[in-house]
């Protein structure tokens, strides 16, 4: 790739830099993942033949606690993706104020084109390769692009083999039978929800005069699609891998899920279906001129690097709420900045998952269930707690949300490296 994502992704904390006050130390710290890991994982295909699937882990900083990240299955999984994922899960759990720091794991493979029988080994080699790396305190992966309960539940087994005791709190995103929390499968689209709503109440917009667009329709994007469309705001087009649809009168989304749902095997996660075959009364549209679309609110849930320079000129939407990781390039921002957009970043927008990760964890360790209810409740508090002192800090700084979520994370990630001893600190004497 021309521009590592990992390079883009430190100009946000550059530019955060400038409105906070910590020590040299702690934001030299913060430019490098604290460790690394690339490792081979042969599997036996079905047909007797031999693959080997390269596989990454990175822990990128654990000052505040254990890391937390998921695992993504993806063809263009790369160890700077991995490492620029790390990166924003670190800030993400400062945001929130979560004990933890940030990780992320992937291997390059397409998933589709395994069996199940395939998945499972290839899941269960993974964590064969990376158990030494992970641990209930030491870093704990979760679900993501392409991966599932059913794919944590092999990797949290796989682990407990290794270890030869039970260990739950190792993975979360788990099924509910093997240690999940409730609500997990459908946090960071609902945690995105409570943020849309907590934050357009300041412009004074009714949900019912409100369009939306909806990139990617996966595990986030499409449960942010149908609170919205049950809240009465207009979802005007969705879309996923293959294509998208819009109407102008707005989308029947249960509908589109329920299309969805159908057309998947227990590959679920791999959405063979497309919702581009889901109505008569709509226009099939791309994803290019989905992001394009004249709406109120853009939503980019799908992957990074969706709205770039090249593209950031013909983005017409007001306002944009990031639930997928990285779909804005810092370059794109500086465009959609001038143009006078209001971005939501992803390390506030999509936080509900590793919040309600964390009270997996939570409740793994302590052996004490909370109901979908209590768990909705503390994610609704702790996000939208947290958006609005971001968006107070955007406004007090007259700086863009983005970098104001960064200078709220900074905060604390400087606080607590500081709190190891600076250079100020050393070279003052005791």
């Amino acid at each position: 790739m021309a521009t590592s994502i990992l390079s883009d992704a430190n100009r946000r904390l550059e530019r955060a830099l400038k409105y906070v006050s910590i020590s040299d130390d702690a934001s030299e710290r913060l430019r490098y993942p604290k460790a690394s890991l690339t490792v081979s994982i042969p599997v036996r295909m079905d047909d007797g033949t031999l693959k080997v699937f390269q596989g990454y882990r990175v822990r990128y900083d654990d000052t505040r606690g254990p890391t937390k990240g998921g695992i993504r299955f993806h063809p263009d999984v790369t160890l700077d993706e991995v490492q620029s994922l790390a990166f924003w899960m670190t800030f993400k759990c400062a945001a929130l104020n979560l004990p933890l720091g940030g990780a992320k794991g992937g291997v390059t493979v397409n998933p589709k084109e395994l069996s199940k029988f395939e998945l499972e080994r290839l899941s269960r080699g993974y964590i064969d390769a990376i158990a030494n790396f992970i641990g209930p305190d030491v870093d704990v992966p979760a679900p993501d692009v392409y991966t599932n309960p059913m794919i944590m539940g092999w990797m949290m087994d796989q682990y407990s083999i290794i270890c030869r005791k039970l260990s739950p709190a190792v993975i979360t995103g788990k099924p509910l039978s093997m240690g999940g929390s409730q609500g997990r499968d459908t946090a960071t689209g609902t945690g995105a929800f409570y943020v849309l709503q907590a934050l357009m109440g300041r412009f004074n917009k009714a949900p019912h005069q409100t369009t939306v667009a909806v990139q990617g329709f996966g595990n986030a994007g499409s449960v942010i699609a149908r609170l919205l469309f049950d809240a009465g705001y207009q979802v005007v087009a969705v879309s996923d891998s293959q294509g998208g649809i819009y109407a102008a009168q707005g989308l029947d989304i249960p509908s589109i899920q329920q299309f969805k749902a159908s057309t998947r095997s227990l590959k679920a996660v791999y959405c063979e279906g497309t919702v581009c075959n889901v109505i008569n009364d709509h226009t099939d549209i791309t994803n290019e001129e989905l992001l394009s679309l004249d709406v109120d609110i853009l939503v980019p849930a799908a992957l990074e690097n969706q709205i770039t320079a090249t593209n950031a000129d013909t983005i017409r939407a007001r306002y944009i709420f990031e639930v997928a990781n990285g779909p804005i390039t810092s370059e794109a921002d500086d465009i959609l900045n001038a143009k006078g957009i209001y971005i939501f970043p992803d390390i506030l927008v999509n936080a509900g998952g590793v919040t309600v990760s964390y009270f997996e964890w939570v409740q793994n360790r302590s052996g004490l269930y909370w109901s979908l209810e209590d768990v909705n409740a503390r994610l609704k508090t702790m996000i939208v707690t947290e958006a609005e002192r971001i968006w107070a800090i955007a406004q007090e700084l007259a700086i863009p949300p983005r970098t104001a979520a960064y200078v709220h994370a900074l905060e604390r990630l400087g606080d607590a490296l500081n709190d190891k001893g600076t250079r100020d600190y050393y070279v003052s004497g005791i």
